[in-house]
């Protein structure tokens, strides 16, 4: 009987250890990704896979379609089931100070547009930092519905079938002094949401079938006295881990790790730091997380303790051009950061020592994503930097297309989906039978 109680328990560790290896990034440089369900993709953390989408692309060529997005956003898309959805902000005149809030769904083959659904109506919307959109939270979508958050103007479901509202929450509110900017993530049957205001800071949880509130936890680090040092903009991390699923939340002048059932905390850190944008990464040891402004660090952080962790879990912090924008990502034991102003630095994760920095040119706000082996970093001009994360980190091509991009990049298959400031991208590798007949 112990015998047999000994294998049952190596079972279970091996599959534990093994589900805990397909949830991190090492997963995802296996197989492509089916879908892009979230901000950053399946994992949260920017991984593609082995998608084998072109390194070289441009207005003319390798482009399936090209579709016009009314209005303003800079969610990234989601993708399932043949359907990508985004969000946007549509001024009701060129002159008024309305603004629709919506949701569209087009079909992932044509690019022709399924759903446009207006979600909220706002008659004098509060104003917004100049950099932000009212629609730059990225939704969520799983097999039936798209779950749409616009931040404090409110949070919907649509169903994907029938492009129906299925409910709408207009608890959550704040004061974002800048607009909104955290995106959600699913967990289980739950939409889990950041809100970090100048008046107001907590984490909550939705029920995805009907919008209530599941949990609501209020943030438990004093604040600063100026109200603007409250807020925050990052969307948190889900760290799958054998141990347990840990919700890596990070706020102004503190990180929590929460339980996502519950919303319990079981352990922070502090740092001086606010407005951050950057969502964590982690690997199988550390959880890395930007502290946001004024003078940003990254920190690598040993899960573990209980209350405050900060001078027994905080491994090291790195000082030196420190991303405020775009997130960082993993590769290969390394955490690569891409900051604003297009310096790329590589960092031992072990460690935090330097590797290796380089400059691209442009100004950077969407976060870059591994695909195949190669690192893609969109720049606000409409460059798409092409760079081999080894030692040299190698430039492999240089793409351009019209607009700005601000919104993250998506990956389904062989299939990179871009989003511009008017237009959204199908970016595949055609072959010449692929490409439209001239017409006469």
């Amino acid at each position: 009987m112990n015998n047999r109680m000994d294998v049952c328990s190596v079972r279970k560790r091996f599959y534990l250890l093994l589900c805990h290896f397909l949830l991190t990034g090492a997963s995802a440089r296996i197989v492509a990704s089916d879908t892009w369900p979230q901000f950053r993709g399946p994992g949260g953390q920017g991984h593609a896979g082995e998608s084998v989408v072109p390194v070289e692309f441009n207005e003319k060529k390798n482009i399936v379609w090209k579709s016009s997005i009314p209005g303003l956003g800079w969610s990234s898309p989601v993708v399932a089931g043949g359907e990508i959805w985004v969000t946007t902000a549509v001024k009701n005149t060129p002159t008024g100070n309305g603004v629709s809030l919506q949701a569209i769904g087009l079909d992932s083959q044509t690019g022709r547009m399924l759903h446009r659904v207006e979600l909220f109506h706002l008659s004098s919307p509060k104003p917004i930092h100049e950099d932000n959109s009212y629609a730059s939270p990225t939704p969520v979508i799983d097999e039936t519905a798209v779950y749409c958050h616009f931040g404090t103007y409110g949070t919907a479901a649509v169903s994907r079938k029938s492009g129906k509202i299925l409910w709408k929450n207009n608890d959550l509110k704040i004061e974002h002094q800048g607009g909104p900017g955290s995106s959600p993530i699913s967990y289980r049957d739950t939409l889990i949401l950041t809100c970090d205001g100048a008046d107001f800071q907590y984490v909550a949880a939705l029920k995805k079938e009907s919008g209530k509130i599941l949990w609501k936890q209020k943030r438990t680090v004093p604040l600063r006295e100026n109200p603007i040092t409250h807020r925050a903009f990052a969307t948190p991390l889900l760290w799958s881990r054998p141990e347990g699923d840990l919700l890596i939340s990070p706020g102004p002048d503190q990180a929590h790790a929460y339980d996502p059932r519950t919303g319990k905390e079981y352990w922070h850190v502090r740092y001086l730091g606010f407005s951050n944008v950057p969502a964590p990464v982690a690997d199988d040891r550390q959880v890395y997380l930007c502290t946001g402004f004024f003078e940003p660090v990254l920190a690598a952080i040993r899960p573990g303790g209980s209350g405050d962790v900060t001078d027994s879990h905080v491994s090291w912090v790195y000082r030196r051009g420190v991303t405020t924008i775009p997130s960082p990502i993993l590769v290969d034991k390394q955490i690569y950061m891409l900051n604003e102003k297009g310096i790329i630095t590589a960092l031992d994760c072990e460690t935090g020592k330097i590797k290796r920095k380089r400059r691209v040119t442009g100004k950077y706000s969407a976060s870059p994503v591994l695909i195949n082996h190669l690192l893609y970093l969109c720049s606000e001009e409409g460059k798409i930097t092409v760079l081999k994360p080894n030692a040299r980190m190698d430039l492999v091509k240089v793409n351009r297309l019209k607009g700005t991009i601000k919104a993250s990049p998506a990956v389904v298959g062989n299939a990179l989906y871009i989003r511009t400031g008017t237009d959204l991208y199908r970016i595949e590798q055609l072959t010449p039978r692929d490409k439209p007949e001239a017409k006469p």
